[in-house]
This record gives C-alpha cells, structure tokens and sequence, in this order.
C-alpha cells in the first residue's frame, strides 16, 4: 500500500501533468485563432459561408446597411444614427453599435475600417477583405515549435 508522502506525489505529477494539457490547448486555441482571422482575409469561395446574410429590410441593422450604402463611405456610428432618426445617446450607441460590431467579428455583411465607423463587406472589391498585414500569407515558421 502506497504512503500518504507517495499519494501526495502523484497527485501533484497528476496535477502537473493537467496544468501542461491545459497550456497546450490554450496555444492550440490561440493558433486556431489566428488561423482563422487569417482565412477571414480571403474572399469567399463556392461552398462558403456568405459574406452576408439576408437582413431584414425594415430592421435597425437593415437600414444600418443601407444608409452606408448610400452613403458609399464607411459611417461613423454617430452618422449611423442620424440616419435612422434615432438620438445619438450612449444606449442607442451601445446597441446599434454592438449589433454591427457582432457581424463585423463573424466578417459578414459589415467590416469596422476605424474605431466606431462601419463600412460594408460588399465595397471592399467585390467582397473580398482588405488585408491589414499586406501580406495573406504566415510567415513559413507560424505554428512550428
């Protein structure tokens, strides 16, 4: 039978080994990530997901999308509001903009070229993403150990 000093060991070694798991999944995790915000650069190709969804014509997102298309210019979030006839205020801000913002981190329908200020996916050439690195691909040792 094993000592309680014997016990105390293994469960620390256990413990260890766990910890080790755990950092090995987070920098799984990270390097998933950055994979993925790298493909986001790239126009979409038959079989992917759109680059937009159908939105609602009559909905605040809708018109959201329609007044930067008429505007043909990325829009601040306070020119976003003005156009829907709604007071610039903090809640109107926090609502239209984080309804916007979620689309922009899924990169469908609009993109955020500057802080607060939301243009279309669809006026970055045909769809495709602008690459904010210059260069699309990683460099040759990105995920290697």
């Amino acid at each position: 039978m094993a000592s309680r000093a014997d016990l105390i060991r293994k469960i620390q070694k256990k413990q260890q080994e766990i910890e080790e798991i755990r950092a090995k999944v987070r920098e799984a995790e990270i390097y998933l990530q950055a994979y993925q915000e790298i493909l986001r650069m790239f126009p979409s190709e038959e079989g992917d997901l759109p680059l937009h969804r159908d939105l609602k014509p009559e909905s605040a997102i809708g018109k959201a999308r329609d007044a930067i298309k008429a505007a043909a210019r990325p829009l601040h979030i306070s020119e976003i509001l003005t156009a829907l006839g709604r007071p610039i205020d903090k809640n109107n801000r926090a609502a239209i903009g984080g309804s916007i913002a979620a689309y922009v981190r899924r990169g469908e329908v609009f993109t955020r070229p500057a802080p607060n200020t939301f243009g279309l996916v669809e006026m970055n050439g045909g769809g495709k993403r602008p690459d904010p690195f210059g260069d699309p691909e990683p460099p040759e040792t990105f995920g290697k150990d």
